[in-house]
């Protein structure tokens, strides 16, 4: 389910977050983006693989690695394994038909 709700997003730095089942957005015009909605669905499927809470946490962990590692936040951010899977399939709209459990450890 897609919701869009204004200003809850971190001061612009992103256009939406996957929390399961929501896609939240930021304004309107994005449902529209496919390749953005793809991306956040390719996150949904992610945090149901890790029953939600595990995903969460491992997404924390290896947030606070990469950060510790680089001391860039952004840096840190876009190598984290769920991101990166996300950011090099969102172009392949049919990559969820297709995507083999846990893909996103092939991004460690």
């Amino acid at each position: 389910m897609i919701l869009v709700v204004n200003k809850i997003l971190l001061s612009g730095r992103f256009k939406g977050i996957s929390l399961w089942p929501f896609v939240i957005l930021e304004n309107k015009e994005l449902k529209a983006d496919k390749l953005f909605i793809n991306h956040e669905r390719i996150h949904l499927r992610q945090q149901l693989e890790l029953l939600l809470v595990f995903f969460y946490i491992w997404y924390g962990i290896e947030f606070l690695v990469r950060f510790i590692d680089c001391r860039d936040w952004m840096l840190a951010y876009r190598n984290i394994s769920f991101e990166r899977e996300a950011y090099r399939r969102e172009n392949d709209l049919a990559y969820l038909k297709k995507r083999p459990f846990w893909a996103f450890l092939k991004f460690l």
